[in-house]
């Protein structure tokens, strides 16, 4: 791999990586932003994948829509196929909760099901690239 494919690569991952460490410190109690945690679960999930997507030199379109994202994954590792009930239950976090409108702040277990999936597909791509690539 070319130390530029590594570098945009590991740059996807450590985006994952700030988004999750952000959802868990805003969610921390007593002030806890779960509106804002939240987002960053879909976010955090979202780079990862478009970090595997890189490693395969897939291009994507902007897109926060997971199950398409997940769908271009599937060409190269089927057991992406595992995580499509996450992308349904994530992708509408990319929205739902940031601009007023008829949400305004989730449950904690809502947030509290978003972080465990967002993590989840994070441990995931982690164990299917290379550890040269990890933050």
């Amino acid at each position: 791999m070319d130390e530029t494919k590594r570098d945009l690569l590991k740059a996807w991952l450590i985006k994952a990586q700030h988004d999750l460490a952000a959802a868990r410190k805003l969610s921390a109690e007593p002030d806890s932003y779960l509106d804002m945690a939240i987002y960053h679960c879909q976010q955090a999930a979202e780079k990862a994948i478009k970090a595997f997507l890189v490693f395969h030199d897939q291009r994507f379109d902007k897109t926060h829509d997971l199950e398409v994202l997940i769908g271009l994954a599937q060409k190269y590792e089927t057991k992406f196929s595992t995580f499509l009930n996450i992308a349904v239950l994530l992708t509408p976090y990319a929205a739902m909760f940031r601009y007023p409108g008829d949400f305004i702040e989730p449950t904690r277990e809502q947030f509290d099901e978003a972080l465990s999936a967002a993590d989840s597909v994070w441990q995931f791509v982690l164990s299917v690239l290379p550890a040269e690539v990890h933050p």
